[in-house]
């Protein structure tokens, strides 16, 4: 496989692929390579984006705006069965490696193209990062507070557009080891495609009620009760039922609020969530005065979902993980830091957890497995086509 990534999406698309056994050569400009790299120098002087979803990768610079550099990734392409592009808008075209050129030139080659917006729409050339298409596809205006919306945390953009396109990376190898050939064999997958998705529910929920769900914060404006309360011992608890039952759980055996579970005015989901304030008043009260772990235990002994609000140095911590052995080591340039494995388990199969590359690390091996002689490899560096030695 090969990819012309940068940012998220294309290498968390790369990423989760070769996790699960694909080889990725990654081909960056030799002027700095995936700007991601620089973002800050967190892990070993290398930025925490790029060492998250770049491990495991061979990196080759290649000048592509120049015809020898353009040629020696055509001949990597003619031996690959996969390409993955997240350039800006029609920057592969201009680079002759549009889906349609590459139809072309080289007609067996599954070509997966990563976008902000997708062709044919007043905004398909506009520059595309996570908070920017967070806001457009409107996940930013139903997280948070009223009249305060937030961007989530997490780049849920990026990396449901990644998931996608490996996805759809995986669907057509599959198409081809069963003896079906798709012509071309390409797929694209925007960002705001991939968040218009993920805001099915409120969607849906807006076309047929004509109404904009307000955001509740740490909570959801589905359901209730679901939200976040201080406990007596300092922390934050999480609660929440999904469906009637659950709540007549939650007032009778966890609050101990007969009272509570036959009020008329709590009877059913709709109900609840018209008398959210009424709600987390008495049970933000009931855990003031409890600690975090009788809440839980309590909560478990109920049946009833709940969890600890954690910051991310706790979850580095987190028993789950570390019981579950869920860290590995893995190289860096600067050394070695921990990784999670990705997340799905396969029996009898261990990722690799390969080494975060050095930017052209790995490029002039890869060009002596396309057969260039030293002498050719040295000339092509003369040229700059490479680029400056690797370090």
């Amino acid at each position: 496989m090969v990819s012309l990534e940068q940012a998220v999406s294309a290498p968390m698309c790369t990423r989760t692929l070769g996790d699960l056994g694909a080889r990725v050569i990654k081909i960056e400009s030799p002027h700095g390579g995936d700007f991601t790299r620089y973002y800050d120098d967190a892990v070993h002087g290398l930025a925490a984006h790029f060492v998250w979803v770049n491990r495991g990768k061979e990196s080759v610079t290649l000048d592509l705006k120049s015809a020898a550099g353009s040629e020696v990734l055509h001949r990597l392409l003619d031996r690959a069965q996969v390409f993955v592009s997240n350039l800006a808008p029609g920057a592969t075209a201009k680079l002759g490696l549009s889906p349609a050129d590459l139809a072309v030139r080289h007609p067996d080659l599954i070509s997966v193209d990563i976008d902000g917006y997708g062709p044919g729409g007043p905004l398909s050339h506009k520059r595309a990062y996570d908070l920017l298409v967070q806001a457009e596809s409107g996940a930013c205006a139903i997280t948070g507070l009223p009249g305060a919306p937030a961007k989530p945390g997490p780049p849920a953009a990026d990396v449901c557009t990644g998931l996608y396109a490996a996805l759809s990376v995986v669907a057509l190898l599959h198409e081809r080891a069963q003896g079906r050939r798709r012509s071309p064999a390409t797929a694209s997958v925007s960002m705001f495609d991939t968040m218009a998705e993920l805001m099915g529910y409120p969607l849906t929920y807006t076309r047929h009620t004509g109404v904009d769900q307000q955001p509740v914060g740490m909570g959801s404006p589905a359901v209730a009760p679901y939200g976040a309360y201080r406990t007596a011992d300092g922390h934050t608890v999480v609660l929440g039922t999904t469906n009637d039952r659950e709540w007549q759980r939650f007032a009778r055996d966890l609050l101990e609020r007969p009272d509570l579970a036959d009020d008329e005015r709590l009877r059913t989901t709709a109900d609840r969530v018209a008398r959210r304030e009424l709600l987390d008043g008495e049970i933000g009260g009931w855990c003031a005065g409890r600690t975090l772990e009788h809440i839980q235990c309590a909560a478990d002994a109920a049946g009833i979902g709940n969890a600890k609000l954690n910051t991310p140095s706790e979850v580095l911590d987190h028993p789950q993980l570390a019981a579950r052995d869920r860290w590995r080591e893995i190289a860096t340039p600067g050394g070695p830091t921990p990784a999670l494995l990705p997340p799905p388990v396969l029996p009898g199969y261990e990722p690799p957890m390969g080494a975060v590359p050095e930017l052209g690390s790995h490029t002039e091996a890869v060009l002596a497995e396309l057969g260039l002689e030293e002498a050719e490899i040295a000339e092509l560096r003369a040229s700059g086509a490479l680029g400056g030695q690797p370090r």
